[in-house]
């Protein structure tokens, strides 16, 4: 049985408490995993595979996923650039 996956295009930069964190929003997310919670998931952003991470809680009823430093210099991209993501729920 394949897992459930979505797939979409999104802008790094997510807007919470008035600052723009380096976080991917996974449109529809509440519905996708049917919680509002913090989730665990296997991303693959661009290229970059990130496996097991949390998609956290937006505050606005979404979920993001969190890209630090090091995966930024991966995806040779920064906070305002594009990036082609796949969310498959653990």
């Amino acid at each position: 049985m394949a897992a459930e996956e979505l797939r979409f295009r999104a802008t790094i930069g997510v807007e919470v408490k008035d600052e723009t964190w380096s976080c991917i929003e996974i449109p529809g997310s509440a519905e996708f995993f049917g919680t509002g919670k913090t989730v665990r998931v296997d991303a693959k952003v661009d290229a970059v595979l990130l496996e097991n991470v949390g998609a956290m809680v937006t505050g606005t009823g979404g979920h993001m996923v969190s890209l630090n430093a090091k995966v930024r210099k991966q995806l040779g991209k920064d906070i305002g650039d594009a990036v082609e993501v796949t969310v498959t729920k653990r």
